[in-house]
């Protein structure tokens, strides 16, 4: 077919399979993993299921997998070793060198090699959003790639476990959903939407004091793409809906009116949810969707009660039916719809915020200045003494110039002098490393980046094991192309956040 390129390297997706019950597989990660497959019409990877010692149900698992994905099944030894020391999901690259692994970082992945391989599938890429940054950030820094790839599956995990012995409490974090999807929606276009909102709720005469609740109540209402088009629709919805036909919001043909072209921003209607990360339908999504669904099935089945708590997560769901494709994939994995009924929306002034969900709390610290001293004075400050001793080789250095150019740090695209800094600071490592390292000793360089210090080291430890960890897939990229002009076969790449990593070592930096 015109426009499909074919992958010229074989990848292998290997997935969790702990038990399936009432249309769900789990772990949520593999459902949800599942689903993106089916709704990119992805055929692109082999897909494993790999089976713990509490594996059951995997005689029905077609009732619960798309007939187009082709699936093997497979124990936790049949794995590729660079496997067996990360949490899946995993995606591995033929020769098994470099792995993916984590769930953010395989669903973006798979969206990527999608496009790749069918560039056509414009609307595949856009679940990356706004710069192509959707669940980018890794969960140790961003509260929100936490709640969606962690902590709103496990939580939901543990809640369908306990419903089948007894009610269960409702997990804190969908709470916290439930309240972000009341919060105001900020984009890049941000000013000029809330302009036109300004202007369309002048036209239809809301007062101001009203637009919200003007805009929820049209929000609540099953829109079809064909009904969004019509001017009675909010304009988040035409601007979401127009985007996921990629069409273009068209631009205002006559100057806007006086009364909205010099109103105040702090005078602007905010902007409202459409889908969970605000006006566009996006790869968050689809990780929440299986989760909030199996979630809502509970609900009504012995919580009905409980449902009225949740007026902005039932209209998602429902509005989240009518993105094209959706319904089919759902079909496809099982998944059949629920009918909620229309809720008026309260927003719970008791809902948490996100700093009161355990796993979801502030992850930086501003007063934090960086570098060793201010480090050492925390310590000191806290009775832990430190102690600065000089360098215990001063005169010891790699001999840059004998050693082959892909290892010089000069070759990770950054400046002389940055990389003669580096130069230096390797020396350093180097030293400590190869005196302390013997054959046979795993060596993993956590935070790799370019991998500057793990190819220097793969290099003159022929006879050890080094691993490269690195979130950023562009740095780590670089890295395996230095290491494939060096020949190395004795080092390994693993994209991943570090708590992915379960492997053991003898030597880390």
């Amino acid at each position: 077919m015109k426009g499909i390129k074919k992958s010229l390297t074989e990848e292998y997706l290997y997935l969790d399979f702990s038990y399936q019950k009432e249309g769900c597989i789990f772990p949520l990660h593999t459902s949800i993993t599942l689903f993106l497959l089916s709704y990119c019409d992805c055929k692109i990877f082999k897909v494993c299921l790999v089976l713990t010692g509490e594996s059951t149900g995997i005689s029905l698992l077609k009732n619960v997998l798309s007939e187009d994905v082709e699936i093997q099944i497979i124990s936790r030894q049949e794995l590729p070793p660079i496997v067996q020391n990360c949490c899946l999901p995993a995606v591995v690259e033929r020769p098994d060198n470099f792995c993916r692994a984590g769930l953010a970082v395989v669903l973006r992945h798979i969206i990527q090699k999608s496009y790749e391989a069918d560039p056509s599938k414009k609307d595949i890429l856009e679940l990356l959003g706004f710069k192509k940054t959707c669940l980018k950030a890794c969960a140790e820094v961003s509260q929100w790639t936490r709640l969606c790839e962690l902590t709103i599956p496990l939580a939901i995990e543990n809640f369908l476990k306990e419903s089948s012995d007894q009610p269960p409490a409702i997990p804190a974090e969908i709470l916290v959903l439930e309240k972000k999807l009341s919060e105001p929606v900020r984009v890049h276009n941000d000013d000029k939407l809330r302009r036109q909102k300004l202007k369309q709720q002048k036209a239809a005469g809301v007062r101001p004091s009203l637009a919200k609740e003007e805009t929820k109540s049209k929000v609540h209402r099953q829109e079809t793409s064909e009904e969004v088009d019509s001017s009675s629709a909010s304009l988040e919805l035409r601007v979401a809906f127009s985007k996921l036909t990629v069409h273009e919001e068209p631009a205002p043909a006559n100057r806007e009116p006086a009364h909205v072209r010099k109103a105040k921003a702090s005078d602007l209607p905010p902007l409202d949810h459409v889908f969970v990360e605000g006006l566009y339908f996006t790869l968050a999504d689809i990780v929440l969707l299986p989760c909030i669904h199996h979630f809502l099935v509970i609900i009504c089945k012995k919580l009905s009660e409980k449902l009225v708590e949740f007026p902005l997560l039932a209209a998602w769901y429902q509005r989240i039916q009518e993105v094209p494709r959706v319904k089919t994939t759902a079909s496809q994995c099982g998944i059949q719809f629920l009918n909620l009924p229309e809720l008026q929306t309260t927003l719970n002034e008791q809902q948490p915020s996100l700093d009161e969900v355990p796993g979801v709390e502030e992850q930086n610290d501003p007063s934090f200045l960086g570098g060793p001293r201010p480090t050492m004075t925390k310590l000191m400050e806290k009775g832990i003494e430190v102690m600065f001793s000089p360098h215990p080789c001063p005169t010891w250095t790699l001999d840059w110039d004998t050693l082959p150019a892909a290892v010089s740090p000069k070759e990770g695209k950054m400046s002389s002098d940055r990389a003669l800094r580096k130069q230096q600071q390797l020396n350093n490592l180097v030293y400590v490393v190869t005196n302390q390292a013997k054959p046979g000793d795993r060596i993993v360089d956590f935070c790799s980046g370019g991998g500057h210090v793990g190819i220097v080291l793969a290099h003159m430890l022929p006879s050890c094991q080094v691993t490269l960890i690195e979130n950023k897939e562009l740095s780590l990229i670089r890295a395996k192309k230095r290491s494939d002009e060096l020949g190395l076969s004795n080092i390994w790449f693993i994209q991943a956040n570090m708590e992915y990593f379960t492997g053991t070592f003898n030597i880390g930096d």
